[in-house]
């Protein structure tokens, strides 16, 4: 069955997450975390995830907003940076203005002229997921942003999953799903839909009961995967 639709995540993927701390390095206001932003966006992001799975497991959700803020909060501490609040303050001005990766606009754009559905399926609020979009400058080229909110629960729930085929009405097999994330990747494989993991740091495979169908180094390559 050809490919119809391309269903992105969106941090990590479309939007770079480590933006936001490597930005307020460059800036002399915040020149505390010039040689240790690269541990305080590794830490940021992986409790940002870690919170979400546990609230996903221990019936505990709330907002992806408040979950990035308590991921956060831990990473400011581990790097002894807790405290400084006019530097909690910016990182979290700039995550809501995160850029997306530089093949993001023209890849959307290709699949948009070749008549595909587009969208985002991400853990993200809707308000985020919106901020994010409208900083990036792709409006024009997404059909949906599909928010986990919907259904008050993160990834990789199916019910996530679910979301697509009902906003787009296609089958399973119609859905080419993208994702930074190799258990991102490897649940939706695991859920029927084709899928490409972007391991931009040539990460191994997650050792899951699933694997991604494919795995490319950036998203200049999901086109050709539609079969464009």
């Amino acid at each position: 069955m050809p490919i119809t639709t391309c269903i992105f995540d969106a941090y990590g993927t479309l939007f770079d997450v480590a933006a936001a701390a490597r930005q307020a390095a460059s800036e002399p206001e915040f020149a505390a975390i010039k040689d240790d932003w690269p541990q305080l966006a590794e830490h940021w992001r992986l409790k940002q995830l870690q919170y979400s799975w546990l609230r996903a497991v221990t019936n505990a959700h709330d907002d992806f907003w408040q979950v990035t803020q308590e991921g956060l909060d831990w990473a400011l501490e581990k790097t002894g940076h807790d405290g400084d609040a006019a530097l909690r303050e910016r990182l979290l001005q700039l995550y809501w203005e995160l850029g997306a990766y530089p093949e993001v606009p023209a890849m959307l754009k290709t699949l948009k002229e070749a008549g595909l559905n587009t969208g985002i399926l991400s853990n993200g609020s809707p308000a985020m997921l919106q901020g994010a979009v409208d900083s990036a400058g792709i409006n024009g080229v997404l059909d949906a942003l599909l928010s986990v909110e919907s259904v008050g629960i993160f990834k990789p729930d199916p019910r996530v999953y679910d979301l697509v085929g009902a906003e787009f009405n296609c089958a399973k097999e119609e859905v080419l799903f993208v994702s930074s994330n190799g258990w991102d990747a490897g649940a939706a494989t695991g859920y029927g839909f084709t899928t490409a993991w972007v391991n931009r740091a040539g990460d191994p495979v997650d050792r899951l009961p699933w694997r991604p169908k494919h795995i490319l180094n950036d998203l200049t390559g999901i086109p050709a995967l539609a079969g464009i």
